[in-house]
């Protein structure tokens, strides 16, 4: 007994350890998390080029070209490409987005010249630049091989044959590159450069000649600056956040599931710290969404302890062992968790696929969340609980007996469920339709979905309705030519959202001198961001996409698990139930369509059938232990029944866990946790009433149609 007591102290010894350990290289490494430009501030731009299909080379000497511009602004700037025709900047600790695109789209130029300072040549006349090797009396040497036009050949042989032993200086951006001595009069047409060190300046140099006799123009599609104080203050409010819903998760684990939630609490512990770390190594870029995805990993990585305790309980309630219920409790959780856990790591690879920017680090922190929720729930909880259970506490009381089941009739009232989902879905349609023949669109689409700019102006003082409609509106209509202004106040602040059609530059810049000089604000508090049709188009589409291509994707595997395309089946109409009545929502609470709106709707499919799965792996195994007597009917209401508190605890976790983001976060956040909120509440709804429902129905067709 003594020797069991010292082996289970010296276990939790090793997990606070671990989470001491883990905590403090977390903590330690939290100054090496990337963090994207809406939590850190500066300027961030897209560009697209004006060839549909321009060549690699093309794009890859502008990539460089920029990258060479913005470092000029920030050692810190990052360039690059996206697809094959868009390169993306960001620049941090900037915040004049004007001046910048002003300077970054302009083409270089590009000439040679003499010491006297004649320009021998210029970058159109340069027909290619390529870095080479060469031998030169038996000597590996990098050069850089230049084959000029027509025009350009006869010029520079007159001027090479004038300057025997002289240098000719290549000039790029009023900057000299390199200055090659002339060793003979060069007439083909043809030339090399020699003297770099290595290949790699032998490239660089290339490239330099290259990008000063590009065609390739390039046209802004989006471009957003955000102040480092509102970044500051989003990573501040998330954080507070992230502590408060974690804190309040704990205690509802403990207060629910006793010993079993204390082993949770640790693991979860473990978990945060391990996340932190894997975001650094990952190089992971954080961003608000991000963050969102951190704290919604959290309230999701409480399900799969949810399953394990609440088998454990039902084990104990059928008179097994504590040490026998709790691994007999980890085994017969296992399938669900897995299978839960693959389904909504689908959608999250999916976003990743489909998404861009600040979505695609949305779905990174939420893959990694949700693998390292498999981890501690697979392990590190096990672990904790053994340990715990070892040191002394083996009483029944400790864990809680689930004894018989309270049955409901779930199935009873599947055709007021199957209304109510109907209804639901219909007003969702009848809200749109109206909303599309009234030329608002079917529904409230951003800026990020139908194309614009958006200023945050933050005013010296606060200013109602009334005064922005009748001082600031008629300013910026007379400045855009915009008729139809948009502004929207920031509650508890001094902040105006003002929304116009898409800006040029020169427009952006005369508003903001504008706000200056007649309103006094500050310049350095004023944001903006602009996106194009073409790319809100594209949002569309990859929304539409992305759910199809990830509903798709668990069909299959739901069916390969399953072994039933029925099972399959009715969870992929339960996702279209939750994505319709979201809509449904969105529809009639005029709720911003914005570019969260791929993350939110792919979120909500991947809890969604979470939850569904759970449900479906004890209708399979209650299958495998059916007694003749039990119809089916009798078998589903006693499924879901027995899954019943698993899917309200876990709702109710994940739901605080948004809840405390909602309440504390920035409003972009808020944007996204609002209609997440309603998709955990109606993904709860469907999968207990629904989705069952659906199976049975199906099932129930099929041995008619048999029958027949």
């Amino acid at each position: 007994m003594k020797s069991s007591k010292g082996k289970g102290f010296l276990g939790l010894l090793a997990i606070l350890f671990s989470i001491g350990l883990f905590g403090y290289f977390g903590y330690d490494t939290m100054d090496d998390i990337k963090l994207g430009l809406d939590l850190e501030g500066g300027v961030s731009i897209t560009y697209q080029a004006d060839k549909a299909d321009p060549s690699a080379e093309d794009m890859s000497d502008t990539v460089y070209k920029l990258q060479q511009r913005a470092q000029g602004y920030s050692t810190e700037a990052e360039v690059y490409q996206e697809g094959s025709n868009r390169i993306n900047i960001d620049i941090p600790g900037e915040s004049d987005a004007n001046r910048i695109l002003a300077e970054l789209g302009k083409p270089g130029s590009l000439s040679f010249m003499d010491e006297q300072g004649n320009v021998i040549l210029t970058g159109d006349q340069v027909k290619s630049a390529k870095a080479g090797i060469i031998d030169k009396n038996g000597i590996r040497e990098n050069v850089v091989s230049l084959t000029l036009t027509d025009e350009g050949s006869q010029k520079f042989a007159e001027a090479t044959e004038a300057n025997i032993g002289k240098p000719i200086y290549i000039i790029y951006d009023n900057a000299i590159k390199s200055a090659p001595m002339v060793n003979t009069a060069i007439t083909g047409g043809e030339c090399y450069i020699e003297g770099m060190r290595d290949y790699e300046e032998a490239e660089n140099l290339a490239a330099t000649i290259r990008i000063g006799s590009l065609s390739l123009e390039l046209e802004e599609l989006r471009s957003n600056v955000v102040g480092a104080k509102l970044g500051q203050e989003a990573i501040s409010t998330s954080l507070q956040a992230a502590a408060a819903g974690f804190i309040i998760v704990v205690m509802f684990m403990v207060a629910a599931y006793r010993i079993p939630g204390l082993a949770s609490a640790l693991a979860l512990c473990l978990y945060v710290g391990l996340e932190i770390i894997l975001l650094s190594a990952f190089e992971v870029t954080l961003t608000l969404p991000g963050i969102a995805g951190i704290i919604l990993s959290i309230g999701m990585a409480v399900d799969a302890n949810v399953i394990i305790f609440t088998r454990i309980k039902e084990e104990i309630g059928v008179g097994k062992t504590v040490k026998s219920a709790i691994k007999t409790g980890f085994a017969k959780a296992l399938s669900a968790i897995i299978d839960g856990n693959v389904t909504t790591l689908i959608a999250a690879v999916v976003l990743f696929w489909r998404g861009s920017g600040t979505v695609k680090g949305f779905a990174s922190t939420l893959a990694i969340g949700i693998i390292l929720s498999m981890f501690t729930a697979l392990f590190v909880t096990k672990g904790a609980l053994y340990a715990l259970y070892a040191a002394g506490f083996q009483d029944v009381k400790f864990y809680g007996v689930r004894k018989d089941v309270k049955v409901t009739n779930f199935l009873g009232k599947r055709k007021v469920f199957f209304t109510v989902s109907a209804a639901a879905v219909v007003i969702g349609w009848v809200f749109m339709g109206m909303g599309a023949s009234s030329g608002k669109g079917a529904l409230n689409y951003g800026m990020d979905f139908k194309g614009g700019t958006s200023t945050n102006v933050t005013f010296n003082e606060d200013m109602s309705l009334e005064d922005i409609s009748s001082n600031v509106v008629p300013v910026v209509e007379k400045i855009t030519g915009d008729s139809q202004v948009q502004t929207q106040k920031v509650t508890g602040t001094t902040e105006v959202i003002i929304k116009t059609k898409t800006l040029n530059v020169d427009q952006r810049q005369a508003l903001n001198d504008a706000l200056v000089e007649q309103f006094g604000v500050d310049a350095d508090k004023i944001t903006a961001e602009s996106i194009s049709g073409a790319v809100s188009n594209e949002m569309k589409q990859d929304a539409l996409v992305a759910v199809v291509i990830s509903t798709i994707c668990m069909l299959i595997y739901i069916w390969f698990r399953f072994k039933d395309i029925r099972f399959a089946a009715s969870a992929v109409l339960a996702l279209v139930h939750d994505v319709m009545v979201v809509l449904t929502c969105y529809a009639v609470a005029k709720w911003p369509v914005g570019s969260t709106f791929i993350a939110c709707m792919l979120t909500i499919v991947g809890y969604s059938i979470n939850a569904t799965i759970v449900i479906f792996d004890r209708i399979r195994e209650n299958l495998q232990t059916k007694s003749h007597k039990e119809d089916l009917a009798a078998l589903v209401n006693r499924s879901i029944s027995e899954t019943f508190t698993r899917s309200i605890n876990t709702s109710v976790t994940t739901f605080i866990m948004v809840l405390v983001l909602f309440i504390l976060g920035v409003s972009s956040i808020r944007e996204f946790a609002l209609p997440l909120m309603a998709g955990i509440i109606f993904g709860g709804y469907s999968s207990i009433c629904v989705t069952g429902a659906l199976w049975y129905v199906l099932t129930m067709k099929k041995k008619e149609v048999k029958a027949e």
